[in-house]
């Protein structure tokens, strides 16, 4: 049964990297050329406005994790009815959840757009922004209303559909780039109305396929009190702490334009996309083993649980330091290669998020224990705290004069203080994890760490900034990280079976070379 789990979790990584592969790429070149056509100031713009969108609707992420963990949960205990009033009850709770932000961002967020932000934006400028803030509107409640349907995708495992449906979605993009190129009309307009249309579109192409093949997912008016207590008393926790995140990531955004302009929030939204490209290998190994690690603890096997967490903890770290450390040595020719133009505080920007979510990776893998117990509240009250200390902080080192620089430094304090400190004593106390089982993840990630950094730094320092140079950094950086890892960062049973594993490939390509 456990090998069985685990290709499955090895089949679903991979068929998300080559989801991520494909949808990177496009991003990447697509990023570009909207640049190009929108410029620095109106790319800034749209990020600005869709950070006020953002304010209201984090939210969503913490009633997501609620719906996707107790959607997972009732697939592992095989009780089709009470999965079947989960998923409706869960369904109602979102459509209600997109009314109210709705309200909220027709009002509040459109006086703040009016009174607040209008003297950061041009007034020539003025009408294509609320053009683009109401196009988001309607972006973020398609993607409220769709949330239970995709974790249902992923509760059932069923990770090539997102393959297929990226390789539509990134297609589609591909030609709004050259759309917005060809066209005579207002290009941040343009830009979010075709946006637009592909959420809208691939919301209901997710919905026809849930409907279609998961017989829970055809929606009834249920709104069973039991379970929408239960999603309540799980979720209300995650709601407020993902409302407290997304005032530190959008209202920073929408502060920092106040105090520095558009053109500063696009050398962020530039340095994040660096990242995030990089997180998502990541975030796909985690997609593809929480639902594992949830199912087993369903299930009551604890330990098999326990195990699953650290072992996909210490390779998600691995998997973010790979790729994390190439891109803090070469960023600023990355970032010239990628962009031709580069706005002012990217380079540091890109450096320092990618630092910060080094930290991030045990924050968010620790965050797993809890969620599989349903036991989030102590979690959302330390976490939250730390995190609302963020934005005032930022907010009087903005008002001092100071960089924006300061805002990363911020993040990179907040990720250590999460996922070092909070996360590790929350899932000791409440989840039956010792500090002996988390030394097992801390020290091979710090050995690997210390290990892997002289050579790339050396060979960064002596090879000139072309793309030989380039590439050579990236290739020397990958074999160091790699080999330290082999060696250092995984157990002698496992570099036995990876080891075991190549002979049996290269004796399969010797002998059909024979």
């Amino acid at each position: 049964m456990t090998q069985s789990n685990n290709k499955t979790i090895a089949k679903n990584t991979l068929v998300l990297y080559l989801r991520m592969l494909v949808t990177m790429l496009v991003a990447l070149y697509t990023s570009r050329i909207v640049l190009q056509v929108l410029g620095v100031d109106d790319f800034g713009l749209y990020a600005t406005v869709g950070s006020i969108v953002g304010i209201f609707a984090s939210v969503n992420i913490g009633l997501a994790n609620g719906s996707s963990r107790f959607l997972t949960f009732e697939l592992g205990t095989g009780n089709f009815e009470k999965l079947k009033k989960t998923f409706s009850t869960v369904l109602n709770i979102h459509i209600l959840l997109a009314i109210v932000i709705v309200v909220l961002a027709e009002t509040v967020g459109l006086w703040f757009v009016y009174h607040k932000l209008s003297a950061s934006i041009p007034s020539d400028r003025m009408n294509a922004a609320l053009w683009a803030y109401q196009l988001l509107i309607l972006t973020a409640i398609t993607s409220i209303i769709q949330v239970p349907y995709n974790a249902s995708i992923i509760s059932h495992e069923k990770m090539t559909v997102f393959a297929y449906a990226s390789i539509i979605e990134v297609s589609a993009k591909l030609g709004i780039v050259f759309l917005l190129q060809l066209s005579s009309m207002d290009k941040l307009i343009l830009y979010a109305i075709l946006l637009c249309f592909v959420q809208v579109a691939m919301a209901l192409f997710y919905r026809f396929y849930c409907v279609s093949k998961f017989k829970e997912a055809r929606y009834e008016f249920i709104l069973d009190r039991k379970i929408m207590k239960s999603v309540a008393g799980f979720s209300g926790w995650s709601l407020f702490v993902n409302w407290i995140a997304g005032v530190n990531g959008n209202a920073t955004t929408v502060i920092t334009t106040m105090f520095f302009g558009p053109a500063v929030v696009a050398a962020r939204v530039f340095a994040g996309q660096v990242n995030m490209a990089a997180n998502q290998f990541v975030q796909n190994f985690r997609t593809a083993a929480n639902p594992q690690i949830v199912k087993k603890y369903a299930a009551e096997d604890y330990n098999g649980s326990k195990q699953l967490l650290l072992d996909s903890t210490k390779l998600s770290f691995y998997l973010m330091f790979l790729l994390g450390l190439p891109i803090i040595l070469v960023a600023e020719p990355l970032l010239q290669l990628w962009l031709g133009q580069v706005p002012e505080y990217s380079v540091i920007f890109l450096q320092l998020v990618i630092v910060q979510s080094l930290f991030g990776v045990f924050d968010v893998s620790f965050f797993t224990p809890l969620y599989a117990k349903g036991r989030i509240k102590e979690n959302a009250l330390i976490g939250s705290f730390i995190s609302l200390i963020q934005f005032p902080i930022v907010y009087l080192l903005f008002k001092a004069g100071h960089s924006p620089v300061v805002l990363s430094y911020a993040g990179i304090i907040v990720s250590v203080a999460l996922g070092l400190i909070a996360k590790p004593v929350l899932i000791c106390k409440i989840a039956d994890y010792t500090f002996r089982d988390l030394l097992k993840v801390f020290i091979p990630c710090l050995k690997v760490s210390l290990l892997s950094i002289p050579i790339p730094l050396v060979a960064h320092y002596y090879l000139s900034d072309n793309i030989i140079g380039f590439l050579g950094v990236c290739f020397i950086s990958a074999i160091t990280v790699l080999s330290i890892i082999y060696f250092f960062g995984i157990e002698a049973e496992m570099r036995s079976k990876i080891l075991l594993l190549v002979k049996e490939k290269w004796n399969g390509l010797t002998k059909k070379t024979h």
